[in-house]
């Protein structure tokens, strides 16, 4: 199988099933920063945690936590979003932020932001699932900070070693050269890209910032996801920086 087939194949399963950070492919450019992680204190502390989740029983999601680093080179990434922890029912969970496996109803998160998307771009099609994995083959760096959850707890896998990982992404972005567009949505996502670095003010990034798109704030003050116009904004400056626009 090639490379590239490697990176587009489905899971074959829905949850993981084995501590294997070598099996999980990702992009030979983001493999040394995640070759050194697995192979630090941070990173054998969370390995061996999740080998006793998973040998005490645990479903744990997704199949493969590193998914959005193989569809997304870091010399590819044009937009970088971030949530917080993969869905944690049964089948959601396709190891991108805010995207759910083909067949699975969009989450009412997903469904606001399909929602922001017709609003704010004429030539928006609504998509036939709540699989972005087209954002994501596009240069959409969908990357949660916290990269594996057991069934039906949220945030379960917080705190044991994933944000160390995946600040280190976040802040590969940020150093670089090319710009790149970061949406944070929510507060969560605002304190990781301060925590890497970014800053809005005097960065050759563009940085939008709204509320979260799920239900209970995306109306709300200081600045609503619904209404926000980032899809559009987006588009205007990746235009601007000659990178081409995306098919969202």
């Amino acid at each position: 199988m090639t490379q590239a087939a490697l990176f587009d194949a489905p899971a074959a399963v829905d949850r993981l099933t084995a501590w294997a950070p070598t099996q999980w492919p990702v992009a030979p450019d983001w493999q040394p920063l995640v070759s050194d992680f697995f192979a630090g204190p941070s990173g054998q502390a969370l390995g061996r945690h999740l080998t006793q989740r998973l040998a005490a029983g645990a479903v744990i999601y997704p199949p493969r936590p590193l998914r959005a680093l193989e569809l997304t080179p870091l010399a590819q990434v044009r937009v970088v979003i971030l949530g917080q922890d993969p869905y944690h029912g049964p089948g959601q969970a396709e190891g991108l932020a805010f995207s759910v496996a083909p067949g699975v109803r969009p989450p009412p998160s997903l469904r606001n932001i399909h929602q922001e998307l017709a609003r704010d771009l004429a030539s928006w099609s609504a998509p036939a699932d709540g699989s972005l994995l087209a954002w994501a083959r596009q240069g959409v760096l969908l990357l949660n900070t916290c990269l594996t959850v057991e069934d039906g707890q949220p945030a379960s896998h917080a705190g044991h070693g994933w944000e160390v990982l995946t600040d280190q992404i976040v802040r590969s972005v940020v150093r670089r050269a090319e710009p790149a567009v970061f949406m944070l949505w929510g507060a969560h996502a605002q304190k990781v890209a301060a925590a890497a670095g970014l800053s809005a003010e005097g960065s050759h990034h563009l940085v939008l910032s709204a509320n979260h798109p799920s239900p209970l704030s995306a109306r709300r003050p200081p600045v609503p996801f619904l209404g926000c116009g980032h899809f559009g904004r987006a588009q205007a400056f990746l235009r601007a920086q000659g990178l081409g626009e995306l098919v969202w």
